[in-house]
């Protein structure tokens, strides 16, 4: 599976990975591992260690303080993968809030239009949406991506901001022999501006297929399937393409090895950017998520006020 990045205390990638630490890049991480990032274990160096897809990187709000082992300081990075010149507002957590609490009231959008479901808010991006409350909502300056395998740079193919996480520790290994136990999440869900993106039809499809090849597939591009962009319209009435994709045969050997799935749906806010929201999790396991959860969630996907 591959590397995420963006977790405290050290994500694998994809799924928490493949995913953490730049958010928004045109890479891959799961700030979490794995396609998502969900390695545990001390973060590596800025350079990478080569760890297989991706490394584990804390990516966290500028008033956190999370150790990283043989990192000094703490790392801040954008949501389109890119550094930030320094932590923002939409980048910081309030003392008074707890990491993925509404900040704001049931008139703004940010309460739960699914009752009993707890709502995930990027605000710098002014997107909302919700999720079960078994789902671990991380802060809106955490950030999961995923990279390819043996990159140095770890340069993120995909990534995105103030994710939730299902079963961050799902599967834990340590494939590469180097003595560092690494999470695998079950899934994840985030968002992110899509500035390179011609349109939506083409943030829909290479978010999805970005996010199963550097999670799960790769290096075998030719085992990921991504499916045709189609119109969709959330609850709250904002509409755009949602797209899939699926891995199928990967035959890695590590214990945490395992096809997975992606959705992802992007949509244009009232100033004519393009967003994104995507769901990338393990696929054909006894708990995967099942597509009517997904659907569920991504139903909810609506706009808020961000935060410059």
């Amino acid at each position: 599976m591959a590397a995420a990045h963006g977790t405290a205390a050290g994500s694998r990638g994809a799924p928490t990975g493949p995913w953490n630490v730049p958010t928004e890049p045109a890479g891959r991480s799961v700030g979490t591992s794995g396609p998502w990032s969900g390695h545990t274990g001390p973060p590596p160096s800025p350079s990478g260690d080569g760890r297989r897809r991706g490394s584990v990187i804390a990516v966290v709000a500028a008033t956190a303080v999370v150790p990283a082992a043989g990192i000094t300081g703490f790392l801040v990075l954008g949501d389109d993968g890119k550094p930030d010149a320094g932590p923002t507002g939409a980048d910081v957590v309030p003392p008074s809030a707890s990491p993925g609490e509404p900040r704001g009231g049931a008139g703004d959008g940010t309460a739960p239009l699914v009752p009993g479901r707890k709502t995930v808010i990027n605000p710098k991006r002014g997107i909302a949406f919700d999720v079960p409350v078994d789902w671990a909502v991380k802060s809106s300056g955490w950030v999961t991506y995923v990279a390819e395998n043996g990159d140095p740079d770890e340069t993120p193919l995909v990534g995105f901001a103030a994710p939730a996480i299902l079963e961050e520790k799902w599967c834990r290994s340590d494939d590469d022999g180097n003595g560092t136990q690494e999470d695998t999440p079950l899934a994840s869900v985030g968002s992110r501006a899509e500035p390179d993106a011609r349109d939506t039809t083409e943030a829909a499809r290479e978010n999805a297929r970005l996010w199963v090849y550097g999670s799960y597939a790769q290096p075998a591009k030719e085992k990921v399937t991504t499916g045709a962009a189609t119109p969709f319209t959330t609850k709250s009435g904002l509409t755009g393409k949602v797209a899939t994709a699926t891995s199928t045969g990967v035959d890695g050997t590590g214990r945490c090895a395992h096809d997975g799935k992606a959705t992802a749906f992007a949509f244009e806010n009232p100033a004519g950017e393009t967003l994104s929201w995507t769901f990338v999790g393990v696929r054909g396991v006894d708990d995967e998520v099942p597509e009517p959860t997904v659907r569920k969630i991504l139903g909810t996907v609506r706009l808020v006020d961000s935060t410059p």
